[in-house]
C-alpha cells in the first residue's frame, strides 16, 4: 500500500469508489472486488469519525489503500483521519491557492507542514512514532477537489501549490456553481473539466474525477485524467439490486414461464 502515492503521482490509472455504508462488512467486500483503492466518504455520508477508524481497519485486512474525504478544510479533522491510518485525504471545495496552501500545511509533519504529532493508530499508538513520522511526508496523498466557478477561475495557482499531489474534479458541484447542469450544459461542463485537467496537468499534478458509471472513463483517461471514483457502494448496491429484480420479474413473465 505504500506505492499508492507514487502510483497516484506517476499518473497510473487507479480506479476505485466512494464508501458511504458506515460498516466494516461493506468495507471488506468493496475492498475484495478488486478496487485500487477507497474513498471513505465522511463528507456526504452518515459516517461518524469514531467508526473512520474501524473502515480504515476493515479496507487494512484487504491491502487496499483507504483514503478519507473530509467534511472541509479544518486541520483537526484532516489529522483525525490521517492518525486513524488513512492512505490520503481528498479536500473538498478548494477554489484558492490559499486554502491550497493550509490544506497541504494540515497533511504535513514539519518542515513541510504544522501536522501535530500524536499517538494515533498510524503510528501503532505511540509504540512507532519515529518510523511513521519518517515516512507520513512521502507516503500519504493529498488530493484536493475544485468544484467551483471561483476554483476554475484559479485553477492555475491553485495547481502550481507545492505538496497538492492530485487535483480532483467534482462534476456535480462544478456543474451548479457555473450553471451547466443536465444536458443543455454537458458542453460547458466539459470544457471546464478539460481547463481543469489541462492546468493540473501542465503543474506536473495528477488529474482525479468523480464518474457514476464507467461509461466515459475510457474518454476522460484519453483526456489526461488517470485517478477515478467510480460512483459508491451505495449506488452500486441500488443498481445492481434493481437490475436483479427487474431481471427477475421479467423471468416470471417470460412465454415459456407463463403459467407461474
Amino acid at each position: 500500500m505504500s506505492d499508492f502515492r507514487r502510483n497516484c503521482i506517476e499518473q497510473k490509472l487507479l480506479v476505485g469508489t466512494f464508501a458511504a455504508i458506515p460498516h466494516p462488512v461493506a468495507i471488506e467486500v468493496t475492498a475484495a472486488s478488486g478496487v485500487d483503492f477507497l474513498c471513505i466518504d465522511w463528507e456526504h455520508s452518515q459516517i461518524g469519525r469514531e467508526r473512520i477508524e474501524d473502515l480504515i481497519r476493515a479496507a487494512d485486512v484487504h491491502r487496499v489503500p483507504a483514503m478519507v474525504r473530509v467534511p472541509g478544510h479544518a486541520a483537526e479533522d484532516i489529522a483525525a483521519v490521517l492518525d486513524a491510518g488513512a492512505a490520503g485525504v481528498l479536500v473538498p471545495r478548494v477554489s484558492t491557492a490559499e486554502q491550497a496552501r493550509s490544506v497541504v500545511k494540515a497533511t504535513r509533519y514539519p518542515p513541510l507542514g504544522a501536522r501535530g504529532v500524536g499517538p494515533g493508530r498510524a503510528a501503532a499508538y505511540g509504540y512507532r512514532i519515529p518510523d511513521y513520522l519518517a515516512k507520513a511526508n512521502a507516503e500519504l496523498v493529498l488530493a484536493i477537489q475544485v468544484e467551483t466557478a471561483e476554483g476554475l477561475a484559479n485553477i492555475a495557482e491553485i495547481a502550481a501549490v507545492d505538496g497538492v499531489d492530485l487535483i480532483f474534479i467534482g462534476p456535480g458541484d462544478l456543474s451548479v456553481s457555473i450553471d451547466a447542469m443536465g444536458p443543455a450544459g454537458k458542453d460547458r461542463l466539459d470544457a471546464a473539466i478539460r481547463t481543469i485537467t489541462q492546468a493540473a496537468l501542465s503543474a506536473g499534478r495528477a488529474v482525479g474525477i468523480f464518474r457514476p458509471s464507467a461509461d466515459d472513463v475510457g474518454a476522460w483517461s484519453e483526456a489526461g485524467i488517470s485517478f477515478f471514483i467510480l460512483a459508491s457502494d451505495t449506488m452500486f448496491l441500488g443498481v445492481s439490486l434493481a437490475a436483479g429484480v427487474d431481471a427477475a420479474k421479467q423471468g416470471k413473465h417470460a412465454p415459456w414461464n407463463k403459467e407461474s
